[in-house]
Parts: C-alpha cells; sequence; structure tokens
C-alpha cells in the first residue's frame, strides 16, 4: 500500500478503479510500412472511420439520454464532418497517389482541409475547422489503435486520474459511473474543482507524480476532504473508508431535515444561502438544497458547451428556464466570463504572456458588443419570468460599469421597439474580485445595485499568485489577512451605501470561514449546492454578536497561518 497527498478540492470518499487519462504526442508514421500496402493503408482509413462513427453515435444517444436531443443534435454535425466525401477523397488520394501512409494522409487532409474552411467568409463554416480537429484526432487515434478515454462513457466506480481536467472534461463526465477525479496539477479553486463541488464529485487535485504511481485498473481510496490517496490498499483499509462513507452518508441525511429552515442566527440575524449554477441542469440540486435564490449563475459554460455562439433565443430559453424553476427567488445571471484558463473554441483569442491579467470577461463583451448585446437582450426577456438581477464580471474600473449599462440601455430600447416585455427595474450589479475595485468600493457602490466578492480572483490579485500554479499554491490563501481586510471594506462600503453584498466565491463554502463572514456582516452566502446546508448549520448555531467578536479577533492577526490557529 502506498499513501499520497495532494489539495482536497472536492469533499466525499470514494473507493474505485483508476481510469488513467495520458494525452501523449501521436506519432505518424512517415513511410508505409514493409508489411503493408496501399490496400492495407485503405482499409486501416475505413476502419478508422467505422469505428469513430460508432463511438460518436453511442456519444450522441448518452447525451441525448443526459440532456436532451438539442444538445444530442451537435453530434451529428460531428458525423457529417467525419463522412465529408470531399476530405474522404483526398486523404484517399494521398494513399494511392503520394504513397502515403494512411495517418500521414489523414493528418495532412485534415490540416489541409481546415485550413481551407478557415479561410472562408461564413463565420458557421470557420467555426467547423475547430470541430474537424477534434473529430481528425479520433480517427486518427482509432486508425493508429490508440485507446480513447471518453469521459462520457466509463465503467462503473470509476477514479479518472490525469494531469488536468478542463471545465468542459468535467462538464462530460458519466456522473452515474464516475466515483471522483484525482489530477496532477491544479488547486482548490480550479475551475474543474469548482465544477466537482457543485457535482457533488469528491476530487483530489494537485497529486504530484501521481500519473507515475498508479495504475490503469488498480484499486485506490481517495479522501476529497483530506487530499489523501491509497493506492492497492489493504482490506482493513478499504473496511475503514466504506464505514467512513456511510458515516458521511448519515451526516448528509441529518443536514436535510435543514433544508426548509431559515439561515437565522441564535441572537435573530438572518442571512441568505444561495446556489452557484453552470447551467440549467444545476437547478434542480439548489432548489433540494433549500437556497433561497441563485448568487451566481455562470453563463460562460452555456458558450463552452455549444459548438458556436449561442443565438439569443438559446441563451433567453436558458435562462427563462432556471427563473421559472426558482419561482420568483433571485436569479443572479453574470454575463459571459470567458478568459484566463476558460476559452472557447470557435471564439480566436490571443495568445497571451498572462491570461488573467489580459482580455478577458468584461473586455471581451465590451469589444463584442454585438455579442453581448445579444446576451443582454436575452437576460432581459428572461427577466418576465423571474427575479433577474445582472452581474458583470472582471470589473476594474467605473468606466466599464457605464459602458455597460449604456449597452444595457440600447438593449431596453431595441425590445421596446418590438413590444418585447422585460424587468424594467431590473437590478444590476458587479463582482468585486480586483483590487481596483475592493480598496475604491464606495465609489463603485454609487454606480450598482449590488454587490458579490469574487474571492477566487481577488485572492490572486490581492497577492499576485496565479491561482492554477503548483510552484506558488502555498501562498493562495483566502485567509490571507489582506484578503481579509478588502472583504471587510468592501462589505463596509457597501452597507454604507445602502446595497446588499453577496460572496459567490468558493470562500463562501469554506466552513472554516462562515462565522467569520457572518461577523463581517455579509448578507449573502452563494455556493455549490453541496455546501448550502452545512453553512447552515454553522450559521444557525451562532450568535451573530459572538460572530462580530470573532471578527474582531481574526483581524488583528497578523499571517495567514496565525488566522487558521483562531479559527474555530
Amino acid at each position: 500500500m502506498k499513501r499520497l497527498t495532494g489539495i482536497g478540492a472536492s469533499e466525499g470518499v470514494s473507493i474505485g478503479k483508476v481510469l488513467l487519462f495520458v494525452e501523449g504526442n501521436i506519432v505518424i508514421p512517415q513511410e508505409i510500412d514493409a508489411n503493408s500496402t496501399i490496400e492495407g493503408e485503405l482499409a486501416k482509413l475505413e476502419n478508422g472511420l467505422k469505428k469513430s462513427k460508432t463511438q460518436l453515435i453511442a456519444i450522441r444517444e448518452k447525451v441525448k439520454e443526459k440532456m436532451g436531443e438539442d444538445k444530442a443534435a451537435i453530434f451529428d454535425g460531428h458525423i457529417m464532418l467525419l463522412e465529408d466525401e470531399d476530405l474522404i477523397e483526398e486523404v484517399e488520394a494521398k494513399i494511392t497517389g503520394d504513397k502515403l501512409p494512411a495517418a500521414r494522409a489523414l493528418r495532412e487532409g485534415i490540416d489541409e482541409y481546415c485550413e481551407m474552411i478557415s479561410q472562408l467568409d461564413d463565420p458557421y463554416l470557420r467555426e467547423r475547422a475547430a470541430d474537424l480537429q477534434d473529430i481528425g484526432k479520433r480517427w486518427l487515434k482509432n486508425l493508429l489503435e490508440i485507446k480513447i478515454n471518453d469521459f462520457s462513457n466509463l465503467e462503473p466506480n470509476t477514479i479518472v486520474v490525469t494531469k488536468d481536467l478542463t471545465p468542459s472534461d468535467t462538464a462530460q463526465i458519466d456522473l452515474e459511473n464516475c466515483v471522483g477525479f484525482i489530477t496532477e496539477i491544479g488547486g482548490k479553486t480550479a475551475h474543474s474543482a469548482i465544477m466537482a463541488r457543485s457535482l457533488e464529485l469528491p476530487a483530489v487535485v494537485g497529486v504530484k507524480g501521481v500519473l507515475g504511481e498508479v495504475k490503469d485498473g488498480e484499486l485506490v481510496i481517495m479522501d476529497g476532504e483530506t487530499g489523501e490517496i491509497f493506492l492497492e490498499p489493504t482490506e482493513k483499509l478499504v473496511e475503514e473508508y466504506k464505514i467512513k462513507q456511510e458515516k458521511i452518508r448519515v451526516e448528509k441525511e441529518e443536514l436535510k431535515k435543514l433544508i426548509h429552515e431559515e439561515a437565522v442566527t441564535l441572537d435573530g440575524r438572518k442571512v441568505d444561502i444561495w446556489g452557484n449554477i453552470g447551467s440549467p441542469n444545476d437547478v434542480d440540486a439548489v432548489i433540494e438544497s433549500g437556497a433561497t435564490g441563485i448568487g451566481l449563475y455562470r453563463t460562460e459554460f452555456l458558450f463552452m458547451n455549444s459548438d458556436h455562439f449561442p443565438t439569443e433565443e438559446e441563451q433567453y430559453q436558458a435562462y427563462r428556464v432556471v427563473a421559472e424553476k426558482m419561482q420568483g427567488k433571485p436569479v443572479t445571471i453574470r454575463t459571459m466570463d470567458i478568459g484566463g484558463d476558460k476559452e472557447l473554441s470557435y471564439l480566436d483569442l490571443p495568445k497571451e504572456m498572462n491570461p488573467f491579467l489580459g482580455y478577458r470577461a468584461i473586455r471581451i463583451s465590451l469589444e463584442n458588443k454585438d455579442m453581448f448585446k445579444t446576451q443582454l437582450r436575452a437576460i432581459l426577456r428572461a427577466s418576465q419570468y423571474g427575479q433577474i438581477k445582472i452581474m458583470y464580471p472582471m470589473i476594474s474600473s467605473i468606466n466599464e460599469i457605464r459602458k455597460a449599462n449604456a449597452i444595457l440601455e440600447e438593449c431596453k430600447k431595441e425590445l421596446d421597439e418590438i413590444g418585447k416585455i422585460y424587468d424594467r427595474n431590473i437590478k444590476v450589479g458587479i463582482m468585486v474580485e480586483t483590487p481596483s475595485t475592493a480598496i475604491v468600493a464606495y465609489k463603485f457602490a454609487k454606480e450598482v445595485d449590488f454587490f458579490s466578492i469574487g474571492t477566487n480572483d481577488l485572492t490572486q490579485y490581492f497577492l499576485a499568485v496565479d491561482r492554477g500554479n503548483e510552484l506558488v499554491s502555498s501562498l493562495y490563501n483566502s485567509f490571507n489577512p489582506a484578503v481579509l481586510e478588502a472583504i471587510q471594506k468592501v462589505i463596509d462600503a457597501a452597507h454604507h451605501a445602502g446595497i446588499s453584498v453577496s460572496m459567490c466565491g468558493e470562500f463562501a463554502g469554506d466552513k472554516r470561514a462562515t462565522r467569520l463572514l457572518l461577523g463581517m456582516g455579509l448578507d449573502s452566502f452563494s455556493m455549490s449546492a453541496s455546501s448550502g446546508l452545512t453553512v447552515k448549520k454553522i450559521i444557525r448555531n451562532s450568535n451573530y454578536v459572538d460572530a462580530q467578536k470573532y471578527r474582531d479577533l481574526i483581524l488583528k492577526q497578523d499571517t495567514p497561518e496565525d488566522v487558521i490557529e483562531k479559527l474555530k
């Protein structure tokens, strides 16, 4: 038995078999093997195509079952690309005419075809180049008989082990059969970790060297709270963790008794417990957790899970569903927050030395006005079905708020002209996640209806620490006194201006921080649905007056270590 440690990113205990996913370099043969023939290479090409088509059809059916026909229809386009006669004829010509091996012919054919369609005037057709590259990689792997790891179609009790998971990888994981994931890099606030918590999927990240330690199919135990991993565990240890699993299950059942109770302290201070979501599919979990609203709707996942810019109608339907399901409870919709570690295949973002400090979020929206207006109109139209609020991300100057609001007013006029109904008094707020906004929050408070503190980015910007860089991950800590001081100033500024302040960063769901944030005067805690009841329990067992005294004690500390030592 061997024990490894990483960062516990999503609580829960899992016992399962490893699916080792290592994306290696695909070696393309340059010449036809002496044991092969032209006919043999053509047969490899055909077999690879058939296998790829079968896989895509299977994935389509799974997506249809889980997410509906509209999402599944995306794969119809993928299959059509795979069967493109012009492409197939071009590749076959390279094999028969140029005497190239099938893999090389396919690689060259795909690259040339992508280059050709990327030059077309039609933006929709240009976007197909990225799809074709993905499909081409699948075809190439099947041709070369390289194993394809499909996260959407897993064996029961699978623990995925890989270097890293993108948000879109996490979104496609087969939740019926996946019981957890382990990554070699990343931190607790990586977007894959955030999604794992929203999906209630145990996760351990930042496990250095794990890819060299585990074997495909081996039994492992993982603890998403402590960050511990046990390879080839003894029967005794397996039994111990089965008992721990049962204990966690019982605790969760006990917490369910609080679903319909208010988050109110023993001395009568009431706060809101809200949920964070990435898609309409997440709303049911928020409702079931007893949350009184949605403090963060991450609309970027609507964009990331599509092969094109979602139309106004597509977005409107997604936002409307959420508003209707919440039945008048607040729904805070954050405008598209792409950039940093979140990319779109169909949006040509520049390669930047430091994308977290570059072209992202509101900066992209203001530069792409038509795209921004499409989203704002969709949000406005959906606002007639519930209490929808608009939130701008990554605000660093008051000018950005004013420009965004001016575009919002244009959208209102456009909807007025065609007789569309919307909430004329829709509330507009901002994410407070940059030092420039936090430092002079009292000025920003005059421009908006509410604040929401995004502690993930606020922490990394205040401390000059890339939260995804394992080399400096030890420096990333929201309990740093500078970060805590900033949070308190933002809350005080909001209340002085008479506006509410919530927190939708991961710090809001950290049970160690609950009493501290309560004492700071936070109005609303927004988090993954899985964390809500735990935070509610702590609040219901606390006195607000005592929490304020506790806050005063914590803010006097000089280092993150001092703060953590005082936490209770």
